[in-house]
C-alpha cells in the first residue's frame, strides 16, 4: 500500500474542546484519515502533499447530532405519502438529507429509528453502508433500524396516520412488537440486519394521536427485555420518553439514553445524574418547529408540553446531566442542525458546553473515542467557522469548511497545494 497522503490545515486557530481554549495560529497535520499533530510550528507544512490555508477560520471537531431521521423530511412534501413511498425512494431521499447535514458541519449522526413500512429493509443501515463505501456523500451514520414500539404506540405509523384496520399492517421486524417475546425478536431482527443501537418508545409524545404525551406505553418488563437483549449483544439503547413515570421506568430497565425527556422533575433529573444516563433533549424543536398544520389537539399538547420541556432542560443542565446534542430532524430541517446549539445556550449552557454536547459528550454516547476532538490519533473530522465559537454560538449557522475522515467535503476558502519533498 502507498504511504498515506499528508495534509496540513493552517488556520486562524484550533479549538481544544477539553480546555475550552483556542490555540491561535495552530496547524493540524493529517496522515490519511488520522490527525497526527496539532501545533503552531509554521515549518510543519514542509513535505506535505497538500496544504490548505484557512486564515480566517477557527477549526472545531466535526459536530454530531444524536437524533435525526434522514429518511424523513426534505423537499417535495407531496412525495411523503407513506402509502406510495417505497424503500428505494426512502433511500434516495435520505441521501439528499444526509448531504445537507454533512455540509452543515455535522459529520456523524445517530439515525434514531425508522417508523415507516419498508417490508423489513433497514434503509438507514443501507444508507450507512453506501456512505462508508463512498457511493454517496453523507455523515457517518450510526443506524438504529426500526424503532420498536407497541401496537398503537407513539411511532406506530398506522396509528399516527389514522389508517383503517389492515391498511398498513406492520410486522415485528418493522418494529411493532407487543410483549416480552416479541420485543426480543424485534431487537434481534434489527441487530441481525445491521443496527448499531436500538431505539424504542417508552411513552407517548406530543404527536401521538391518542393519550397524554407522558403516558407510559411499554411496561417496565418489556423495556427491561429490550435493554437486556441489546446489551448482551454490545449495543446501547435509546428510548423516546416524556414525563417522570416513563423516564424512571426506562432508568429502572437500564436504558442508556433518554430522548427528549420533556416534563421531568427534580428527582428524575437527579436519577439521570446518579445513574450516568444520557439525555438528548431536542429542545430546538420547542422553539422552531412549525406545527401550524397539525391537528388542533396536537397543537394544544405542544402548547402545554413545550414550556415544561424548556424548564426541564435548564434544570438538567444545572444538575450536570450528560446532555448530548440532538435535533429530531426533520422537526428541525435537515441542514439546520446547528439551531440546537443556540437553544442549548439559551437554556443555560455556555458555548463550550454546547460544543461539547455535539463533540465529546456525543462521542461518549456512541462509544467512539476516535471522534469529538482535534488531537493526535483522532479521526480527521474537522470543520471551520468564521466567528469565535467560544462567544458567538450563531457562527455555526454557516460552516465554510468541512472535512470528514480526512477528505475535504466543502471548502469555500482559498486552497494551496505543495508537493512532498
Amino acid at each position: 500500500m502507498p504511504d498515506p497522503t499528508v495534509t496540513v490545515l493552517r488556520a486562524k486557530g484550533v479549538l481544544d474542546v477539553d480546555s475550552g481554549v483556542v490555540l491561535e495560529g495552530a496547524s493540524v497535520v493529517i496522515e490519511g484519515n488520522r490527525i497526527t499533530a496539532v501545533h503552531d510550528d509554521p515549518t510543519v507544512a514542509s513535505g506535505a502533499d497538500e496544504v490548505i490555508d484557512l486564515p480566517d477560520l477557527t477549526l472545531v471537531p466535526g459536530l454530531m447530532d444524536m437524533e435525526v431521521d434522514l429518511v424523513l423530511g426534505g423537499p417535495k412534501a407531496s412525495l411523503n405519502d407513506p402509502v406510495r413511498m417505497d424503500p428505494v425512494k426512502m433511500g434516495l431521499r435520505a441521501v439528499f438529507n444526509g448531504q445537507r447535514t454533512l455540509n452543515a458541519g455535522f459529520t456523524t449522526v445517530r439515525n434514531l429509528g425508522l417508523f415507516i413500512k419498508t417490508g423489513g429493509y433497514l434503509v438507514d443501515v443501507d444508507l450507512a453502508h453506501a456512505i462508508d463505501a463512498g457511493w454517496v456523500q453523507g455523515p457517518r451514520v450510526i443506524p438504529a433500524g426500526h424503532a420498536i414500539c407497541p401496537t398503537g404506540g407513539h411511532l406506530d405509523p398506522s396509528a399516527q396516520g389514522g389508517y383503517a384496520p389492515g391498511i398498513m399492517r406492520m410486522s415485528v421486524e418493522e418494529g411493532i412488537a407487543d410483549g416480552v417475546d416479541e420485543v426480543r425478536k424485534a431487537v434481534r431482527y434489527q441487530i441481525t440486519n445491521g443496527a448499531k443501537l436500538i431505539k424504542c418508545c417508552a411513552s407517548g409524545g406530543v404527536m401521538t394521536p391518542t393519550g397524554p404525551p407522558g403516558a407510559q406505553q411499554y411496561s417496565t418488563e418489556e423495556l427491561t427485555a429490550i435493554a437486556d437483549e441489546a446489551h448482551r449483544r454490545g449495543l446501547r439503547v435509546a428510548t423516546h420518553a416524556h414525563g417522570d413515570t416513563a423516564v424512571n421506568a426506562a432508568i429502572d430497565a437500564g436504558i442508556d439514553c433518554i430522548e427528549h425527556g420533556m416534563m421531568i422533575g427534580d428527582d428524575t433529573i437527579q436519577r439521570l445524574v446518579d445513574t450516568d444516563t444520557f439525555l438528548v433533549s431536542t429542545c430546538a424543536l420547542t422553539e422552531n418547529w412549525d406545527i401550524s398544520e397539525q391537528p388542533k389537539s396536537l397543537q394544544a399538547k405542544a402548547a402545554d408540553v413545550f414550556p415544561k420541556a424548556k424548564a426541564s432542560l435548564t434544570k438538567a443542565i444545572e444538575a450536570g446531566v450528560k446532555v448530548a446534542l440532538g435535533t429530531d430532524a426533520p422537526a428541525i430541517w435537515h441542514g439546520r442542525n446547528a439551531e440546537e446549539l443556540e437553544v442549548l445556550v439559551r437554556r443555560g449552557m455556555t458555548p463550550i458546553q454546547a460544543i461539547r454536547s455535539a463533540t465529546t459528550v456525543a462521542a461518549d454516547l456512541i462509544d467512539m473515542d476516535s471522534l469529538g476532538r482535534i488531537a493526535p490519533d483522532k479521526l480527521a473530522d474537522i470543520i471551520g467557522v468564521a466567528g469565535d465559537p467560544l462567544s458567538e454560538i450563531a457562527t455555526f449557522r454557516s460552516v465554510p469548511f468541512v472535512m470528514k475522515d480526512g477528505a475535504v467535503i466543502k471548502n469555500r476558502g482559498p486552497r494551496a497545494a505543495s508537493a512532498r519533498s
